[in-house]
This record gives structure tokens, sequence and C-alpha cells, in this order.
């Protein structure tokens, strides 16, 4: 059997040395950072409605990226890869700036199904999240998925090598050799799985622990690479908690996360 890689296989040798510093989140909690210390990122057509971030949650920064839109004040080089290039465009821009301590990473959708299906709550509310949002377990851990709820995801979304291969799983046929390519290893596990759908919060230190020469070269896949925009977005979506810490599955107890991400 292919051995599962741990983590720290993952992580490259500036992250390792450096993970004193992160040492200091275990005891930074919400009433301790430093005022609006704290942003949410988000990357949006230019015909829809962010207004909802700016006006119902005006204790936190944002980044409003329009990415359909050369123009505009925050916007991307190229539409394509879905949010993750919004999200890479971010930390690439502000690595070397003072990052916000918490860094949410969330999609346009305030609430509302089918829209927001993949939010959490009754009403699949962003708003609700983001204000329920527990930053202190954030900063304690270092990332924080926004779907507690397991599927789609868990247990066992991605299988780079399930037989028969499944052409139709075309993020999952892609995903060994962007791996390889990711996490400089040819140790690729067997099984990827999260709860999907790309809304995650971290924090500085985790995002630190990798060099910017890193996120660069995800950038660089995603701007690069021939997959078409679903497929590349799906990829990247199942790569999230394994960049910023966690293992390969991570697929925690519903009622565990909601009660460490959401305090309910």
């Amino acid at each position: 059997r292919r051995r599962r890689p741990a983590i720290s296989d993952l992580i490259p040798n500036h992250s390792r040395s450096s993970s004193s510093s992160s040492s200091a989140s275990t005891s930074t909690s919400t009433s301790s950072q430093v005022q609006n210390d704290r942003v949410i990122v988000v990357g949006k057509l230019k015909n829809e409605d962010t207004d909802w971030i700016r006006n119902e949650l005006p204790d936190w920064q944002h980044a409003i990226y329009i990415v359909d839109d050369p123009s505009a004040p925050l916007g991307v080089t190229q539409n394509k890869g879905r949010e993750s290039n919004v999200y890479l465009t971010y930390i690439i821009n502000h690595y070397s700036e003072a990052l916000p301590s918490t860094i949410v990473f969330l999609h346009s959708h305030r609430s509302g199904y089918p829209e927001a299906w993949h939010n959490e709550f009754n009403d699949h509310s962003n708003v609700r999240s983001i204000k329920n949002l527990q930053t202190d377990y954030v900063q304690r851990t270092g990332y924080a998925n926004l779907r507690c709820t397991p599927s789609p995801g868990c247990p066992d979304e991605i299988q780079p090598f399930r037989e028969p291969r499944e052409e139709s799983r075309k993020a999952e046929n892609a995903f060994g050799a962007v791996w390889k390519l990711f996490f400089n290893t040819t140790v690729i596990p067997e099984v990827v799985a999260a709860p999907c759908c790309a809304q995650f919060a971290v924090s500085r230190e985790q995002v630190l622990k990798r060099p910017l020469s890193s996120y660069q070269l995800y950038h660089q896949w995603v701007m690069e690479t021939d997959l078409d925009d679903e497929v590349s977005g799906r990829v990247m979506e199942y790569m999230w908690h394994v960049i910023f810490g966690r293992e390969a599955v991570y697929c925690p107890d519903m009622d565990e996360c909601f009660l460490d991400v959401y305090g309910t």
C-alpha cells in the first residue's frame, strides 16, 4: 500500500524553521487582536452585489476583487481558475506586507438557496457564518473550513488511484500530477477529502508557514493549466486544507466542527 504522506512532509523547511513564531498564536484571542486586524477576501463578477460585506460586516476589512473588469481597483490579470485566482493573488500581493492576523476567503453570495447552498445554517447565510466565526479557534489551529457538513467532499472525494478510472472525474484524474508539482514529492495519497466548497479562514502565521514562492507556484499553475476553470477550481478546492496544514483527509466530526468554528 502507498504510504499516506504526513503533513510535515509537505511543508518546506522555510516554514518548519518558523514554527516557533506560530506558537504565539495559541494564546491569541479575539479580544487581544488589534481591532479590525482581519479581512474578508472575495472574488466577484462586476454585476454581483457584495455591498452586504461592507454594510453588514463593518468590523472586517474587505478585499473584493472584480474578476471581469480590468479597470477595477482590485482585479486579476486574467479571469481564470475561479476563486483560487483571487485567493492566491491576495496572498501573493500581501505576503511581504503586514497580513491581517485572520484572513477569510469567501464567495460573493450573501445567503439563500440555491445560490449559497454550500453555506451553513438554515438560511445559508455567510453573514451569520462570519459573525459567529470563532477567530480564536482560527488563531489557535491556523485553519478552519467554513463548511462543517461533511458532504460533499467527505469521506473520500478524491481518489487519485481509483480503479477503474472514471473519465468524468476530471479533477481527480489530474490531482496526482498537481500534488507532485505543488509539494515536490512522489508520494501521493490514496484519498484526499475535506468538506467542500473553498470557503475558509486562516491565520497569518499559517499562511507564512509556506514561502512566497509556493503560492507563486500554485498561482502559476492556475494561470497556465490547460484544464478548464471548473476542473482547475475543483483541484484547488481539495488542495486548500493541505496547503494550510491539514492532513490529506480532513473530515472532522460535524458537531465538533460547529462548536469549534461557530461556537454552536
